[in-house]
């Protein structure tokens, strides 16, 4: 029986050289010469330092174009509030892997909403679909990537015909 498998992950590697290049192009632009910013990840945390919180934003927009840049959906991230401090101001990026409870039941009840002939059901981190047909599969990712899908970077994983 044909089935795939929805889950929301990225390359660490590839996360871990976009930060790389976030931090050269910090350091190269004209509008940061003299200050001290930088970027830093720690496992799936990324913590953005500079001295004033108009210069984080301006990280945030470097950091979302290099993710994008070497393929990592910018949905993945979840930025919390700037902590400013006198001297430093400090924020911290979320790369969320996985899929959420709340999340997966959320699929799965787009899923059954949409009429098709499948089965969805909740593993863990993902939701494994399983139907008669290859084009009723084909038409789940279609619902999903769609405009009436969730907010949130899915891939496809494990196709099975």
């Amino acid at each position: 029986m044909p089935s795939f498998d929805i889950v929301s992950e990225f390359d660490q590697h590839e996360a871990s050289n976009a930060i790389d290049q976030a931090n050269r192009e910090v350091q190269s632009r004209f509008d940061f010469k003299g200050v001290d910013a930088s970027f830093a990840l720690e496992g799936d945390k990324v913590q953005l330092e500079a001295e004033v919180d108009f210069q984080l934003k301006q990280m945030l927009d470097v950091l979302r174009n290099r993710l994008i840049a070497r393929g990592i959906d910018a949905r993945c991230m979840d930025i919390k509030d700037a902590q400013l401090s006198g001297v430093k101001a400090r924020q911290e990026v979320v790369l969320k892997q996985g899929l959420d409870p709340a999340e997966a039941k959320d699929i799965v009840k787009r899923i059954k909403g949409s009429k098709l002939k499948v089965q969805a059901q909740i593993q863990g981190e993902k939701v494994r679909v399983t139907g008669k047909k290859r084009d009723d599969l084909q038409g789940v990712m279609a619902l999903l990537r769609g405009e009436e899908g969730p907010e949130l970077p899915l891939q496809f994983d494990n196709f099975r015909d």
